[in-house]
C-alpha cells in the first residue's frame, strides 16, 4: 500500500512528460562523468516536497546517492541547501526540473499557509483548504497546506454533506435541502452555506455541524457570530486574502476557509547548482 503522500504515477506523469524521447540536450553532449548537484533556496521558505524529490532522483536513476539536508516543515533562509545528489550528471540533469518543479511549488503553498496561521495566531480560528485544486494535485496541495499549518477541508465529495447554493436551488429551498440531508445524514458531518444573514436565521432551530458564511461582509460577520452564540461552528469563506484574514479571524469564527491556499501561492525560488568531481 502507498504510505506517501504522492502517487508513483504522478511521478511517472511527470518524467513522461520531461523525457518523452529522452533529454537531447544532456544525451548529445555530456558523457558518463560523476558529479554532485546541490539544492538550494534562494529565498526564505517553508520546505515542502522534500521526500518527493528524491524519489524523483531515484526514480531517473537508483544508483544516484542522496543525502537530506532538510526535511518538511523546516523554515529555510537563502543559501540553505536542502538535498546533495551524487553520482551520474547526466542522471542529475535528467531529474533536476521536475524535483524542482514540485519543490518549488509546495513550498509556495506551505509557505503561503504558514505566513497565514501566524498572522491569526492569537485568535481562535482555523485556517483550512478549499477543493480549489490543480487537477490531479489534490493531495500534494493538501499536504502542503497541513505542513504550512494550516487544515484541510474536504479532500473529496464523499468526505462529508456540504449544502451549497446550487444544491439550494436545485431542491427548490434551503429548508428542503437541510431536510432530506438530515434524514439521510448517517454518520456524516453536515455543513451548509449561507449567503446573508436572513438564511442564517433560517437554520438556526437545525442540528447542523458547521455554517460556512459565503462571501460575509465584516458586519455581517460580527452580526452571524452574535447570532449563533456557539451553537455550531462558523466557518467564513469567499473572498478572504492574507491583507483581510487577520481581521476576519479576530471577529471570533471558528474556521476561514481559503482557495488563495492553492490557487495563489507563488512558487518559491529554488535552484541546483551542479559540481563536477
Amino acid at each position: 500500500m502507498n504510505t506517501h503522500y504522492w502517487d508513483l504515477q504522478l511521478i511517472e506523469k511527470a518524467v513522461e512528460e520531461d523525457l518523452t524521447n529522452g533529454d537531447i540536450t544532456t544525451e548529445t553532449i555530456i558523457d558518463n562523468i560523476k558529479g554532485e548537484g546541490i539544492i538550494i533556496a534562494k529565498e526564505k521558505m517553508v520546505l515542502c516536497g522534500v521526500d518527493l524529490a528524491v524519489a524523483v532522483f531515484k526514480y531517473i536513476d537508483d544508483s544516484l546517492a542522496i543525502v537530506k539536508e532538510k526535511n518538511d516543515g523546516e523554515m529555510l533562509n537563502i543559501s540553505d541547501r536542502l538535498i546533495r545528489v551524487k553520482g551520474n550528471v547526466a542522471s542529475i540533469l535528467k531529474a533536476e526540473r521536475i524535483a524542482l518543479n514540485f519543490l518549488a511549488k509546495l513550498s509556495g503553498i506551505a509557505t503561503t499557509t504558514r505566513k497565514i496561521v501566524e498572522s491569526i495566531k492569537n485568535t481562535k480560528t482555523k485556517i483550512y483548504d478549499t477543493r480549489k485544486t490543480t487537477p490531479g494535485w489534490r493531495t500534494l496541495e493538501k499536504y502542503a497546506v497541513r505542513v504550512g499549518g494550516g487544515y484541510n477541508h474536504r479532500k473529496n465529495l464523499s468526505d462529508f454533506i456540504l449544502i451549497k447554493d446550487n444544491h439550494k436551488v436545485a431542491c427548490g429551498s434551503i429548508k428542503t435541502a437541510l431536510e432530506k440531508a438530515l434524514s439521510k445524514k448517517g454518520e456524516y458531518i453536515i455543513e451548509v452555506e449561507v449567503e446573508n444573514i436572513d438564511e442564517l436565521k433560517e437554520i438556526l432551530d437545525f442540528p447542523v455541524d458547521i455554517v460556512m458564511l459565503d462571501n460575509f461582509s465584516i458586519s455581517e460577520i460580527e452580526e452571524a457570530v452574535k447570532i449563533v452564540k456557539g451553537k455550531f461552528l462558523l466557518e467564513v469563506s469567499g473572498g478572504v486574502t492574507p491583507e483581510n484574514v487577520t481581521k476576519i479571524a479576530k471577529l471570533g469564527v471558528d474556521r476561514i476557509s481559503m482557495g488563495y491556499l492553492t490557487h495563489s501561492s507563488k512558487w518559491v525560488d529554488i535552484s541546483l547548482e551542479l559540481k563536477i568531481y
